[in-house]
């Protein structure tokens, strides 16, 4: 027994007890009829012409239903005459390479094979101006010699920073079609100075570039779409912060607000850019937001399979496993780190040898006296939201707060041989 045992092992962990958080949940059935019908009422296609080259944009993120959207946006231009390819928008991201962001597509299910159009991907952008504060304007190349280009992406709070924009149809247009060059020079003054550098670059791609429309979706807390809009290029700087207003109304929150320990079962690129929600969490702004919950310590377990050991939001965490230390790619991780400008969220916490040595490492440093008292949630990732774990000791909270259901007796945490957590 070394050192770091002998500490930890004797820390007790609390039990546990399952609880539903109940949200709005408005939800569109068919995605592919509620694209086409958006579409045909916008008339925006008849715009598009015999043999039209048509670029449409496909982002990183993990978006409900993004391929299906892809996929009828494709069938539709076809259907209007004109030769749809999709390009790969989503700045720095699969390490800044052309081949990478392919691969990041890939593991979204978007391929040439299933979209039924090509995949053109090229993170060398052209320069098509320059804006009112002096940055130079990139957009990507194969798009800007498309006769006409569809920006597709969610519109949500970013984890980041606030503004009349956050994520959506213009930070996509700037950073997504910008490559890694227009994603590194937005970012360049800041997150401070994010929504500004957004609008001011946009204006001039809106302007300049061979925009036909935004589509626009909106998702619910239980990450499905609820809501399509077709915004066509003259209406987006003035709906896209209507929608924006909307989407942070219809997102999840944790309904504790203060205890001691925070568990994350993991992070990662495809459940927010930050590795996890800090609209939900905290934890990264340099200012305090009213609503957020606050705890001592976090604990980080395990990054996705889909993040290719992207580990953006570890650093945010107090402790973390071997096991996802071992998946932590420094090529990965810090081309995003570098060219946001954001540095302590790729960083690595301390790392620990399983799950419960990291629990156990929460519980120790939470400065409580009366540790048979510590107070812990836990959560999948800030996608799940619905269903997590608290120390029943916090159950007082769930008779104050309809919105909050216990499922079943409380329970002590299982570890398997190597000090993983079963599930329950």
């Amino acid at each position: 027994m070394n050192i770091i045992d002998q500490l930890l092992d004797a820390i007790v962990i609390p039990p546990m007890i399952k609880v539903k958080q109940y949200f709005p949940r408005p939800k569109i059935d068919n995605i592919d009829d509620a694209v086409r019908k958006k579409i045909i009422q916008s008339q925006v296609f008849s715009q598009v012409k015999q043999g039209q080259r048509i670029a449409i944009t496909a982002g990183s993120r993990g978006i409900a239903n993004m391929p299906f959207v892809l996929k009828t946006i494709i069938s539709l231009v076809k259907q209007a005459g004109g030769v749809p390819f999709l390009v790969p928008a989503m700045g720095s991201h699969g390490g800044a390479t052309a081949q990478g962001q392919i691969d990041v597509l890939a593991s979204r299910g978007i391929t040439e094979e299933t979209m039924g159009a090509p995949i053109y991907s090229d993170i060398e952008p052209v320069k098509i101006g320059v804006s009112q504060y002096g940055f130079p304007v990139y957009f990507d190349k194969n798009a800007w010699e498309a006769d006409w280009t569809i920006v597709v992406n969610r519109i949500k709070p970013h984890t980041n920073f606030h503004g009349l924009v956050e994520s959506g149809l213009q930070k996509m247009i700037v950073i997504g079609l910008g490559k890694q060059k227009g994603a590194d020079i937005c970012h360049s003054q800041g997150f401070d100075s994010m929504a500004k550098n957004i609008l001011d670059i946009a204006n001039v791609a809106l302007t300049k570039a061979n925009i036909l429309c935004g589509v626009a979706l909106l998702e619910n807390a239980y990450h499905e779409t609820c809501e399509v809009d077709v915004v066509p290029t003259n209406k987006i700087q003035e709906q896209e912060p209507k929608l924006l207003i909307k989407a942070k109304s219809l997102c999840s929150q944790l309904y504790f607000k203060s205890f001691d320990v925070m568990i994350v079962d993991e992070i990662g690129k495809n459940i927010s850019g930050t590795g996890f929600d800090p609209n939900i969490l905290g934890r990264i702004f340099p200012y305090k937001i009213e609503g957020l919950p606050e705890f001592k310590r976090m604990a980080i377990l395990d990054i996705t399979n889909e993040s290719h050991g992207g580990a953006n939001g570890l650093g945010l965490s107090d402790y973390t496993t071997e096991r996802a230390f071992h998946k932590f790619s420094p090529e990965q991780t810090y081309a995003n780190s570098l060219t946001t400008t954001v540095t302590h969220t790729s960083k690595i916490p301390i790392v620990l040898k399983n799950d419960k040595q990291a629990i156990q490492a929460c519980i120790k440093c939470s400065n409580r006296m009366d540790k048979e008292n510590i107070t812990i949630v836990r959560i999948k990732n800030t996608l799940c939201m619905n269903e997590l774990e608290i120390s029943a000791n916090l159950i007082s909270e769930i008779e104050q707060n309809k919105n909050l259901e216990v499922i079943g007796q409380p329970y002590k945490w299982t570890f398997d041989q190597d000090g993983n957590l079963r599930k329950h």
